[in-house]
């Protein structure tokens, strides 16, 4: 895979968060911005296969936005590209900055920008995608992205990943020759996602996957706390397996008691199959003493 001529790398996105560009406001808030630009882009999605995407920022998944509740939020859209576009954020807004066609802002037209402001609640992990028709062929082309809310009672420390379950219809028959987290099939098989036994890992899944209704997150010889959307401190259950529809989301927290390396996939067959699998690989750190798993 040439990553350097996409211009990203599944190595780098997973740790990777966005979180913009701060100031004060009059009334002592944080106002937090992004600009985000809509564009074309030719990526290599598997060895000598390209696709001919609609990017955010020339990325898929787009920027990983992260702010924290209470805050005021702006986005300004620029739209590079050779089509209408829009963004259309989970969570609470005016219908005005809904990204929705006809209400408020509107299309962004090529050539145009438009701004979306509204406060980040609520906390929790959400996601933003374009919401012009026909939807399902411009999510598939790759304009989504995590947006991420964190709560003003902070989480506990943890090595956070962000995964973005998608899929890729390179024959444009409205079905997936390819699945992965965060783009790249079995970017994670070949370059396994390095963890420490004993440290909290928490990972951020979202499923943006189209033209299929079901995909799903498992892993190998350990259980997680799951916590749907995270918009609670509790999770709803222990367990090592989680199916999400569309747009589902939510937090995993897990922590590696043993050394080894550990394969995580979806529990379609086909999916993996198809690219979605990796390994999450478990060394022990500088001051860890673990045992080596057979």
């Amino acid at each position: 895979m040439d990553n350097g001529r996409n211009g990203f790398h599944p190595a780098t996105l997973i740790r990777d968060f966005d979180r913009g560009t701060t100031s004060r406001l009059a009334d002592g808030r944080t106002l937090r911005e992004w600009t985000l630009v809509a564009q074309e882009k030719e990526i290599e999605v598997a060895p000598g296969v390209t696709f001919p995407a609609w990017t955010y920022n020339g990325r898929i998944p787009g920027p990983a936005l992260r702010a924290n509740e209470g805050e005021l939020l702006r986005i300004t859209l620029i739209n590079h590209s050779s089509h209408a576009h829009t963004i259309h954020f989970h969570g609470l807004h005016a219908a005005a900055v809904d990204g929705t066609a006809g209400i408020g802002l509107g299309l962004v037209q090529p050539g145009e920008q438009a701004v979306y402001e509204f406060d980040a609640e609520p906390f929790g992990l959400h996601l933003y995608h374009c919401h012009v028709t026909p939807l399902a062929h411009h999510i598939a082309k790759g304009l989504y992205g995590v947006f991420l809310i964190d709560p003003k009672e902070s989480r506990a420390e943890a090595d956070e990943l962000v995964m973005v379950m998608n899929g890729f219809d390179t024959n444009f028959d409205r079905a997936n020759e390819l699945y992965a987290v965060n783009t790249i099939p079995f970017a994670y098989m070949n370059e396994p996602v390095r963890v420490t036994v004993g440290e909290l890992v928490r990972i951020y899944l979202v499923n943006v996957l189209e033209y299929d209704l079901v995909n799903s997150f498992h892993i190998h010889g350990n259980f997680f706390d799951w916590y749907p959307t995270g918009t609670s401190m509790r999770p709803a259950e222990h367990t090592d397996t989680v199916m999400l529809c569309q747009g589902q989301r939510g937090i995993l927290e897990i922590t590696f008691p043993r050394q080894g390396r550990f394969m995580f996939h979806a529990h379609q067959s086909e999916f993996a199959e198809l690219g979605w699998m990796g390994f999450f690989e478990a060394g022990c750190g500088p001051s860890t003493a673990c045992e080596k798993s057979l």
